[in-house]
């Protein structure tokens, strides 16, 4: 590739509980390491109990606003689990589970508007594994249906998205129906909806055998990547195994390089997450692997 290289425009970041969920501690450990974009997930409350994003009260979202204010620290994401594992072929408009999830993503839209943030993360239901088949698949092992259904699910949230001014970004999940940048791209062109965009988990999409670059990113540079999450991994798809490892050092090693050098060469806008998810060992933490990572994912993707 050449090494023309822009001046790039994205930032860059951190999944906030990969470090803790102590939020003050997190920011801290952020602005020791010049990360300005803090994605907001889970969180211990000031009373002491968990939270996922969506479940915080306005004075609790106050106190995250005058944390983030004093540290300088912007949010990228509202990242819940949004229709996480519920079953396409099985859930409709109508039942409560599904209404619950949309009660779910008006209050991290509210949540996100609260704290100037323009995205929202949704989920894309459990995954079906086969969705497409021709010459005798689609009679013996096509999940028929499961996709239309899938877009008829999710025409909701879009609207609402319109209607909010908010963007939505769906995630490239493993036990997601989108596992893949093609997938992704696929529903996007179908919704034809400009406020949905695709959170980009590569490694996640490793494992559905999407190589990072070229095949997924050149899926995804025409305006439809909205944000993006780092990790890196080996993966064994035959012994169903995934094992995180210290960045640049598993399969994301192969594309890294060349996945930083096009996102600077393609003015990339938006705000890279670093996911800190590798733990050195069993008595170690989260942040203990970021601390071991972030160097390498510093000097890959830093745009100055």
């Amino acid at each position: 590739m050449s090494n023309n290289i822009n001046r790039p425009t994205y930032q860059m970041g951190v999944i906030v509980d990969g470090i803790s969920r102590n939020l003050e501690h997190t920011l801290k450990v952020m602005k020791e390491f010049q990360l300005t974009h803090a994605e907001l997930q889970y969180l211990t409350m000031p009373s002491g109990k968990d939270k996922e994003v969506g479940d915080m009260t306005s004075e609790e979202i106050d106190w995250i606003k005058r944390i983030i204010t004093a540290h300088s620290i912007q949010i990228s994401c509202i990242s819940r689990h949004i229709f996480s594992g519920l079953a396409v072929t099985e859930i409709t408009l109508n039942d409560n589970a599904y209404q619950q999830q949309i009660t779910d993503l008006k209050k991290c839209i509210q949540m996100a508007k609260m704290l100037n943030c323009q995205l929202v993360r949704i989920m894309s239901f459990r995954k079906e594994m086969i969705l497409f088949g021709a010459q005798g698949a689609e009679e013996w092992i096509v999940a028929n249906g499961a996709w239309d259904k899938l877009v008829t699910l999710l025409e909701l949230p879009v609207q609402i998205a319109e209607d909010e001014d908010i963007t939505l970004v769906i995630e490239t999940g493993n036990g997601s129906m989108i596992t893949s940048a093609y997938l992704a791209r696929k529903l996007i062109d179908q919704l034809g909806s400009d406020r949905l965009k695709v959170l980009w988990d590569p490694c996640n999409s490793l494992y559905c055998t999407e190589k990072a670059y070229p095949d997924g990113y050149q899926c995804l540079r025409d305006g439809y990547l909205g944000h993006i999450h780092l990790k890196d991994a080996r993966i064994d798809i035959a012994r169903a195994m995934v094992e995180f490892v210290p960045f640049n050092t598993g399969d994301m090693a192969f594309y890294l390089s060349d996945l930083a050098e096009a996102l600077k060469l393609d003015n990339y806008s938006g705000v890279i997450s670093f996911e800190s998810v590798y733990r050195p060992k069993p008595n170690t933490s989260f942040e203990d692997g970021f601390r071991s990572s972030v160097g390498a994912f510093q000097n890959l993707f830093a745009t100055k």
